[in-house]
């Protein structure tokens, strides 16, 4: 069990750290900046001591073996959805892990037989085999497929679980790599096909290729047979910016590419690349989302208004008149209402799919251009109050795949014609015994009169209040919405079921910074206006407090990376509230959260701390500044991964070696696996569960 985290004799007295700080001869501003060192000998000891102290704390809680091998036995059942990832002229393709594959499976099937429910899987590769095989730690994280054949795939590979991988040639129909084939090495790579034999790579490509954020700076085509080094420029961005990167998409006719170059995380440019090379310029303002080509047409999102259009409307434009110096007739494809918002944009042959949220509730509309040239919708007959993803949109007969779900519903696939017909592919048995809960959706008053929706799950008829735990993100536009329970390895996987089935609440918080009501409640949040979505969640508690849920003191806080920061905010700025606070991947030092691994390109988000102005409202927020002696804090549970690649781990490390110095407690562990998601292998993930629920019943005993 102790296989997935850094382990050694726990260490008595004066940490590690301090005694190694202390023999320095000169004080830094930061006097935990050594923790910043990832692999660094003094950090890692601290870390040791951290992980066995807590470890020991959490092992011996009640139910901790019991929590951890049924977390185990929920993540590795096989009973699950076979979703599949991608559908290439006529194959489906899907990536499948269980308990005899922990590392998975990438795997190919027809797409008429995996649509009739009976699959005939042919594995393509096992990640699992191939790297114990190859000496390395692979973890899979997908594949770029030449159009319009899909035989040829750059398959992305990451050695422990990071953003960084190696992009590998592989032949589907021989299921094998290519032999003498595309090669990129270990980077934060990004790669599109050119026809094919050339590829568009935006890689590391050596001293000043990259940006601030780490991310690649140049894109380059790489004809075949000729070495990387060799690769010819197509574009390039600055230092400052986030990154830049090509894409190329087959729409049925012809391929289209263009380049991305991101400015910051929100805004960019979008250049076509014409016949000859020539770099083109798009029509769209800076911070519209690019979705997807259908019919020569090039279909964005909106982020702000334009042109007469509301921000979160869906646009289209004729890539072939731009490129011919005609100014393209800009159409309107689907305007939201109000209460809705556009999350998820795939194409077809001649129908885009859309999933929407209305009242996060989600929704599948299929829109279709008519002869009249104008835009119209049909809903997909769906259930209704679920969460709905789609995962691959056939383009030979535009039908949509699409997984259906809610906390106390089990997944089912569905595939859905452009009319509106859907039917079950595939559904799975509940996987626990519901009876006797029940979910609902309630609001909240944001302290400026915001109405604030989540969703509640308890025990039915439960009456007086019980502990509570409250789960929320706020940021980047990233819309939370319910899952199966045993289904959230990055809310913490099955500890939500425990907690229910134990007789707590388990809230999900949709507060602003998330994309649940589109464009405007993400900008709600950003930069100065951050608090906004601290609030938001100080009113759900607040909430559940007045309704007599639960009470003060005896609410957790629950996110995981711009979660983690909201939580670690929530636990200094409202001691008074919180009883406990899970804190997963975080940011928390958001002075120096600019200068650590991609954190440069989450400035559009936060702001620059380096500029006064800037800092003046983030300082007002951070939890590694605010933290205080003499201040009674909740004990939090502090979680991240020295394999971590995107938030540094630092940023937990520091927070609890201040803590310490404070006299405050606190439990830590760290991961060697996983990079920034959820854990490699689901033994990774049913022990983050058992770790939440046994501390969970150590701070909020009922």
């Amino acid at each position: 069990m102790k296989s997935s985290f850094l382990s050694g004799a726990a260490l008595i007295g004066v940490s590690l750290l301090a005694a190694s700080l202390q023999a320095q001869p000169a004080a830094t501003a930061d006097p935990y900046a050594a923790l910043e060192e990832v692999d660094g000998a003094s950090a890692l000891a601290q870390v040791r001591q951290w992980n066995d102290r807590s470890l020991a704390e959490l092992e011996k809680q009640p139910g901790f073996e019991t929590y951890r091998s049924r977390a185990l036995a929920l993540l590795s059942d096989r009973q699950k959805i076979a979703a599949p990832d991608q559908v290439l002229a006529g194959r489906v393709v899907n990536f499948w892990q269980d308990a005899d594959h922990p590392r998975g499976l990438w795997r190919i099937a027809s797409v008429e037989a995996f649509a009739a429910g009976k699959p005939d899987w042919r594995t393509l590769i096992d990640v699992g085999a191939l790297g114990k095989a190859e000496g390395r730690s692979w973890a899979f994280k997908g594949a770029t497929c030449l159009a319009p054949a899909y035989v040829r795939c750059m398959v992305a590979l990451s050695d422990g679980g990071g953003d960084a991988v190696t992009e590998r040639e592989y032949d589907l129909d021989r299921g094998a790599f290519v032999e003498g084939g595309f090669v990129v090495p270990e980077a934060k790579t990004s790669v599109a096909w050119d026809g094919p034999d050339a590829l568009y790579v935006a890689t590391d490509f050596g001293d000043g290729s990259k940006t601030d954020s780490g991310y690649a700076r140049l894109v380059k085509r790489w004809k075949r047979g000729t070495p990387l080094a060799s690769a010819t420029l197509v574009a390039e961005g600055e230092r400052a910016d986030v990154s830049i990167s090509a894409r190329s998409v087959h729409d049925g006719r012809r391929s289209w590419a263009w380049v991305d170059r991101r400015t910051d995380f929100f805004h960019g440019t979008i250049r076509h690349v014409a016949a000859d090379g020539r770099l083109v310029a798009s029509p769209l303002p800076d911070d519209a989302e690019v979705n997807d080509v259908i019919d020569g047409r090039l279909i964005a999102t909106l982020k702000s208004p334009w042109e007469g259009r509301p921000a979160g409307a869906l646009v289209a434009y004729r890539i072939a008149d731009l490129l011919d110096g005609r100014k393209p007739a800009i159409e309107t494809v689907f305007v939201p209402t109000a209460r809705q918002a556009i999350e998820e944009v795939e194409t077809g042959g001649q129908v885009v799919w859309i999933k929407l949220l209305d009242d996060v509730s989600g929704k599948l509309v299929a829109v279709r251009r008519g002869d009249d040239e104008r835009w119209s919708a049909t809903t997909a007959a769906l259930p209704d109050k679920a969460t709905v993803h789609i995962r691959a949109v056939s383009g030979k007969d535009d039908r949509a795949f699409a997984t259906v779900e809610a906390m106390l519903t089990p997944p089912a696939l569905y595939v859905a014609a452009p009319t509106g017909k859907a039917e079950v592919v595939q559904a799975l048995k509940p996987r626990f015994d519901a009876t006797g809960m029940a979910v609902e959706q309630r609001f909240a008053t944001s302290k400026d009169g915001t109405r604030i929706p989540y969703f509640l799950v308890r025990k039915s008829g439960a009456s007086g209040p019980v502990p509570a735990l409250v789960h929320a993100y706020g940021g980047f536009e990233a819309a939370q919405t319910p899952a199966y329970l045993v289904n959230e390895p990055y809310r913490s996987g099955p500890a939500a079921l425990f907690w229910v089935e134990e007789g707590n609440a388990y809230v999900l918080a949709n507060i602003r910074g998330g994309g649940e009501y589109g464009p405007a409640w993400h900008h709600a949040a950003l930069r100065e206006k951050r608090q906004n979505a601290y609030d938001d969640l100080y009113a759900v508690a607040e909430d559940l407090v007045k309704a007599g849920i639960s009470q003060k003191g005896r609410i957790a806080v629950s996110g995981r990376s711009n979660g983690g920061l909201m939580a670690g905010v929530a636990m200094t700025q409202r001691p008074d509230l919180f009883g406990a606070a899970v804190i997963g991947s975080p940011l928390l030092d958001m002075k120096r959260y600019s200068h650590l691994l991609a954190g440069a390109s989450w400035m559009g988000e936060y702001g620059n701390p380096d500029v006064p102005a800037d800092w003046s409202f983030i300082a007002r927020y951070s939890p590694y500044q605010a933290l205080k002696a003499g201040v009674k804090y909740p004990v939090p549970f502090l979680y991240t991964s020295t394999r971590d690649d995107r938030v540094h781990p630092g940023h937990a490390r520091k927070f609890a070696a201040k803590m310490e110095a404070i006299g405050a407690p606190f439990l830590y562990f760290e991961a060697l696996e996983g990079g920034h998601a959820a854990g490699v292998e689901p033994k990774e993930d049913a022990l983050r569960a058992a770790l939440v629920a046994s501390y969970l019943n150590l701070q909020l005993p009922r």
